[in-house]
């Protein structure tokens, strides 16, 4: 399979069909992730996590089970641990994502969580000393300015939230541990083939999220829609969303993946509208509008480079 290498240290290599496909259906099912949280109500996020991730695992343990015997890889120890690190931190962007979307509008939410790519440029700058050019850092300064005029605007909107900068600051952590994820996760998919990782940080998250709910206290005699809800949670945006970008992220590079999930703000927007009669702000169009050029500037020049 052809490899070869921009100057800013993408992987640019031809992205089989069935990945494409596989991106398409995630992508989509991305779209009701908030609309399933808004449905369980207020209930207690931790308990609400853990219905989610639990779920997931216990739903990948059977093909597991199937696919381990004949598994093309298996992970050795620091193999395993570093797909615990991955599934603890993706288990506490659940949990700040529930948070983020029971306190601010679904809209905010949504557009706030998806600044994870601007957020790897970042690291991977930082870190991985990547050099990037002048358009990727004018596009961060971008999407970063429409973050502070969204905050700003959720503040002083009047909306039946009464803490919507504080869900706004949920969303920009769970955005953060979205992106170390991914950033944790990409090396180690490259070793394994799909279910033999996918359960294994799967399985970490789910005990994440459940040692967490009952660290918290939390009842898990909750309203039967939120176990429909957090179920549902599991099966499309969890396993098919998320697992989408898993099996992707071996093929594309992370940053190009993850700015995929920009389709998520605008159809879920929509539907909040149409499902919840839920219309954000005024002056939450505009300041969405910031970070989408901001992020498309940084979507342009990386794939430039």
């Amino acid at each position: 399979m052809p490899n070869t290498t921009g100057n800013s240290g993408e992987r640019l290599i031809q992205v089989p069909p069935r990945v494409v496909v596989m991106l398409v259906a995630g992508l989509a099912m991305f779209a009701f992730a908030p609309i399933l949280v808004r449905a369980g109500g207020d209930t207690d996020p931790f308990a609400f996590a853990a219905i989610r991730t639990v779920s997931a695992a216990l739903i990948l343990f059977p093909f597991w089970m199937i696919r381990k015997s004949n598994a093309e890889t298996f992970f050795n120890f620091k193999d395993n641990l570093i797909a615990a690190g991955a599934g603890i931190t993706l288990g506490f962007h659940f949990i700040f994502w529930i948070l983020a979307l029971q306190n601010t509008t679904i809209a905010s939410a949504s557009i706030l969580v998806t600044i994870h790519p601007i957020i790897l440029i970042v690291i991977e700058a930082g870190l991985f000393k990547r050099v990037f050019p002048p358009l990727v850092w004018l596009g961060v300064l971008v999407a970063f300015s429409g973050s502070v005029f969204l905050g700003y605007a959720d503040s002083q909107a009047e909306t039946v939230f009464e803490q919507m900068l504080l869900g706004d600051l949920y969303a920009v952590i769970a955005a953060m541990l979205f992106a170390l994820y991914f950033l944790i996760s990409q090396q180690l998919r490259q070793k394994s083939d799909w279910i033999n990782y996918v359960f294994r940080v799967y399985g970490a998250t789910g005990v994440t999220c459940l040692l967490a709910a009952i660290l918290a206290g939390s009842d898990f005699r909750v309203d039967p829609v939120v176990w429909y809800a957090g179920i549902a949670l599991a099966v499309g945006p969890q396993i098919i969303g998320h697992g989408s970008l898993n099996y992707s992220v071996k093929y594309v590079a992370p940053t190009m993946l993850s700015t995929l999930v920009l389709t998520e703000p605008v159809f879920a927007t929509i539907l909040a509208w149409f499902i919840f009669a839920e219309w954000p702000p005024w002056t939450t169009f505009p300041a969405m509008g910031v970070i989408f050029c901001g992020i498309l500037m940084v979507w342009l020049a990386r794939k430039k480079s």
